[in-house]
């Protein structure tokens, strides 16, 4: 490469990227216009607020094609004629209506924009038909790497599911694919092979047979939803259902699993109502009661999708039969089945704004899984089961992503429970610290939220500054360290390996005796402490500890 095209390499490189520094250690990484448009509220996503979304589409697996269209119902925000609708190739938008008539639209990468014609006047409720079709993204590693799995059950039956957190909904349906903006309520219509039948979100309205040998499922969602909560489960299913007697009155829950699975699965299942009780308990009533609770046998292992949790563990406790914790605490519970459900309180009900928050989901509802051991097993168990997760914390990378290009963070899930943790300790009263997970959830009902609103909720509830705690453990990839030296009678003690103004306080034993310290990062000296001192820090903290000569 010569010096004038090397030059003209980098400037574009430049002009059509943003460099991140500090999330990967010294790695830097580079991200595309194509991550701005999804990962920004750009000014053609700005200017309208959806309301309600209809998709109404054709699943055939005999190509591997969905095809349909659907209806966005908005409102005026902004006088704006340019939207960006969002559906990520090989999808194609077919053609774009309003009033009838048909709207241009010209495409970016995974972005449409659609030039409308009518007068967008603020305050206006508006519709949009966007018709499209093709075969979209196969998953290669659901959930994690998702798309469309299109696989078959041990009978030959089509077994077809939808996954797409981080990824983006756009892999399979067109929307506004940004997580700041909830629709408030959704029908989704699935057109299926007659054999099968479409399980998605929210309560079934309708089954419609039809003439060319396919039928129409068609849910209702009445609860704002997020993008990637959106799925469709396709298979050989039957269905049974209990009412559990919640906070709210009574919640009818309904599964649906491969038949051939129907015993094992009634048997398996009465661990729901259990997980039910507890969260409850601890995060307030389950969010979504006009929308029912759903599990669903999936093809993989198994993802949070709102009222239509998936579950793929091979009915059998652990994560695949295997303790995560190494505690033996987490071969007592199926962990698909605790974990993707807690996420109805922490994804579902509160939602980040930006996936560079998504520690919001994960952490609390990794944390979620230790507090479902405390409520039948003990407080013990479950602070051994929280702290056994320590051996799978990297520290690599910071918890918080990069905003505004669809990129999170890391450690979100063990790191972000032993935090979690880590500050039930400072709070130090445990009916106090339900209170604070139960305000949570009903302060920030229903809400898309930030990082800020979160650290800036539990500084309030708690009664301390929290901001030097989430700046240590969400923004930094060191463990403080709380160091320690005994000269002559005396006892000195500092925060190291921290931020700057890290002052968190710690429970620790003095010869036997239980007292708090509150260490700063400069030397604090405790004067005329017991001869023969020895110092144990309360091992439900989450820092090293390192005694000084």
């Amino acid at each position: 490469m010569n010096k004038y095209i090397s030059i003209v390499f980098i400037a574009f490189l430049i002009s059509n990227s943003v460099k991140a520094q500090g999330l990967l250690g010294n790695k830097e990484e580079i991200f595309t216009h194509q991550d701005t448009l999804r990962g920004s509220i750009t000014p053609e996503r700005a200017w309208w607020d959806v309301k309600q979304y209809r998709l109404d589409i054709k699943v055939n697996p005999a190509d591997s094609t969905i095809s349909g269209s659907n209806t966005i119902c908005y409102t005026v925000l902004k006088s704006y004629n340019r939207m960006q609708i969002d559906l990520q190739k090989p999808m194609e938008i077919n053609k774009v209506t309003q009033d009838g008539k048909e709207q241009k639209y010209t495409r970016n990468g995974n972005a449409f924009f659609i030039q409308l014609e009518a007068p967008q006047n603020i305050g206006e409720d508006k519709e949009l038909v966007v018709f499209y079709g093709g075969k979209p993204k196969i998953a290669v590693n659901p959930p994690w790497d998702g798309g469309i799995t299109w696989s078959k059950d041990k009978n030959g039956n089509p077994f077809i599911a939808s996954t797409c957190q981080g990824l983006g909904a756009s892999v399979w349906w067109p929307n506004k694919d940004h997580m700041y903006d909830e629709v408030e309520n959704m029908l989704i219509s699935v057109n299926v092979p007659k054999n099968l039948t479409n399980v998605s979100n929210g309560r079934l309205k309708s089954v419609t047979d039809l003439n060319d040998g396919t039928r129409t499922f068609t849910w209702h969602v009445s609860n704002p939803i997020n993008n990637y909560g959106v799925n469709i489960n396709i298979g050989d299913y039957v269905n049974f259902s209990e009412v559990f007697k919640g906070e709210k009155g009574n919640l009818d829950c309904n599964y649906y699993v491969l038949k051939d699975n129907l015993a094992k699965a009634k048997l398996h299942f009465k661990e729901v109502p259990k997980m039910l009780k507890a969260f409850e308990h601890w995060f307030g009533p389950y969010p979504f009661y006009e929308d029912s609770f759903k599990l669903v046998e999936a093809p993989y292992l198994g993802m949070e999708h709102q009222s239509s949790v998936t579950y793929g563990n091979g009915y059998q406790n652990g994560y695949l039969g295997r303790d995560r914790s190494e505690s033996g605490w987490g071969l007592k519970f199926d962990y698909i089945i605790i974990h993707e459900s807690g996420h109805e309180w922490f994804a579902n009900n509160i939602t980040y704004k930006d996936i560079a928050d998504m520690w919001i989901h994960e952490s609390f509802t990794c944390y979620s899984e230790n507090l479902f051991v405390e409520y039948y097993y003990g407080k013990n168990a479950g602070a051994e089961y929280v702290r056994g997760q320590r051996n799978e914390i990297q520290n690599e990378s910071q918890m918080i992503g990069q905003y505004d290009v669809n990129r999170e963070g890391a450690d979100l899930y063990n790191k972000g429970a032993n935090m979690l943790h880590t500050l039930r300790q400072i709070v130090n009263d445990d009916e106090k610290w339900r209170t604070i997970l139960r305000g949570l959830n009903s302060t920030f009902y229903h809400q898309t939220v930030t990082t800020k609103q979160i650290e800036d909720y539990l500084s309030q509830a708690v009664g301390l500054d929290l901001k030097p705690f989430f700046d240590q453990y969400l923004r930094d990839i060191r463990i403080p360290t709380f160091e320690y030296k005994v000269q002559g009678n005396n006892l000195e003690y500092r925060w190291t390996n921290c931020v700057p103004d890290f002052n968190m306080p710690i429970k620790v034993t003095i010869n036997g005796k239980e007292q708090w310290l509150t260490p700063q990062t400069e030397w604090i000296i405790m004067l005329k402490t017991p001869k023969d001192l020895k110092l144990e820090v309360d091992e439900n903290f989450y820092v090293e500890v390192v005694k000084g000569k």
